[in-house]
């Protein structure tokens, strides 16, 4: 089911459904409970991938202040594989929700809601920003406290008024900063629940580990080394990441990119290109456009995620639109420059020092809000990113280079 749809049905009969819900809570719904000890938490977290990462920081916050607690997560099954690969909960503790359809939406939703009331869990952290889909499945698995985003009096993203553990939307704190609150608001009692809660500084890191064998990257070194020559032989390696995702408004220029990797190459280093299946079009443009031996084309080179971190190892920098990949080089040593400008990295920055946001500071950035559901109301002209000019990317990337760490000897 494409992002359009899944917005309308959100935005039409969400907030019907979530009305219902309220009135039947407000008239026969369960009371909270406070003072009890948490033993289980289901985690909600539909939307992308690169969330994950950013909510490593939430998941620490949990185990703190509920040592012992089993941890369960809500995704979308085309996203689990980050949960998966960081270990995040047990395979046991990862329920899944298949969107290919409407059809296997609704048979999905409601094989999962029987699933989470018999854990009987003692609370839910909704990650979802103003999703109302998430909030009926918060408040149908049965748990006593609710701890998710609630817009106060803000129009527009009503979505029920059962969450007995609300937190009010900031849309000038770090998103990892807003997942915490979630976790601290659960045994909070002021109004508002954040009021009280202790000042946190945003995190320098997710805090959170990927672990290889050493025969498998081994194996992994081997065959890049077979596979891409001029990348492994040459001075710097560099990835570009230059598709939009499900957002394609979020992307720097392709012909941009095109020019970027000339300038690089042109220096001695290689540029590989990698992204999704669906950006292979785009990829051979760039690499058409640079005309230059060591632009090369990754996609579908890494056919997975762990694939696709084990290459963020054997590389240096890594260029990369707004997304997924740039939060999860986080986790490896690449240095990375990941464009802003339809969001900004104020509120969805990557978690590790090694990483420099690009923003033109446009007069209308960022238009993708957590008030519009991040429904440009860009004619798709995007300026922002537009107005950042390739030579000086290219400055910028040649002095991140020259701030690389010598490459770990496994890698080279």
């Amino acid at each position: 089911m494409n992002i359009q749809t899944q917005r309308r049905i959100d935005a039409w009969v969400g907030p019907f459904l979530c009305g219902l819900v309220s009135l039947w809570h407000s008239c026969l719904g369960r009371r909270s409970t406070s003072g009890q000890p948490i033993q289980k938490v289901l985690v909600i977290m539909l939307s992308e991938m690169g969330s994950m990462v950013l909510a490593g920081p939430m998941f620490a916050r949990i185990r703190h202040n509920h040592p012992g607690a089993e941890i369960h997560i809500l995704q979308l099954k085309k996203n689990q594989s980050v949960a998966r690969l960081l270990g995040l909960a047990p395979e046991t503790h990862l329920h899944g929700i298949d969107d290919s359809g409407l059809f296997s939406l609704l048979l999905g939703l409601v094989k999962v809601l029987w699933r989470l009331r018999r854990l009987k869990l003692d609370a839910v952290i909704d990650c979802e920003l103003f999703s109302r889909i998430s909030a009926l499945l918060a408040y149908g698995s049965g748990a006593r406290l609710l701890a998710g985003f609630t817009p106060h009096t803000q129009e527009g993203l009503y979505r029920g008024s059962f969450f007995n553990a609300a937190i009010p939307y900031n849309p000038y704190r770090h998103i990892s900063l807003q997942f915490i609150a979630l976790v601290d608001g659960l045994q909070s009692n002021s109004v508002p629940r954040t009021k009280a809660l202790p000042v946190t500084l945003k995190p320098q890191e997710s805090g959170l580990q990927v672990h290889f064998s050493e025969g498998d990257m081994a194996g992994f070194t081997r065959d890049l080394h077979r596979d891409h020559p001029l990348f492994m032989s040459a001075k710097k390696r560099i990835l570009f990441y230059a598709g939009g995702g499900l957002l394609p408004i979020r992307a720097w220029p392709a012909a941009h990119y095109a020019e970027l990797a000339k300038g690089l190459c042109e220096q001695g280093h290689a540029v590989g290109i990698i992204g999704l299946p669906e950006d292979q079009a785009l990829a051979q443009a760039i690499q058409a456009a640079c005309d230059h031996p060591n632009c090369l084309d990754f996609v579908g080179y890494t056919k997975n995620l762990e694939a696709l971190i084990r290459l963020f190892f054997h590389s240096d920098l890594l260029v990369a639109n707004d997304g997924g990949p740039g939060h999860f080089a986080s986790l490896t040593p690449i240095r990375t420059l990941m464009f802003f400008g339809p969001e900004t990295s104020a509120l969805y920055g990557p978690l590790t020092p090694r990483a420099m946001a690009l923003d033109s500071q446009a007069a209308c950035s960022p238009c993708l809000t957590a008030y519009n559901h991040r429904d440009t109301p860009c004619d798709g002209d995007n300026q922002c990113l537009q107005r950042i000019q390739p030579a000086q990317v290219l400055s910028v990337a040649l002095t991140q280079l020259e701030m690389c760490e010598p490459r770990d000897p496994a890698y080279a």
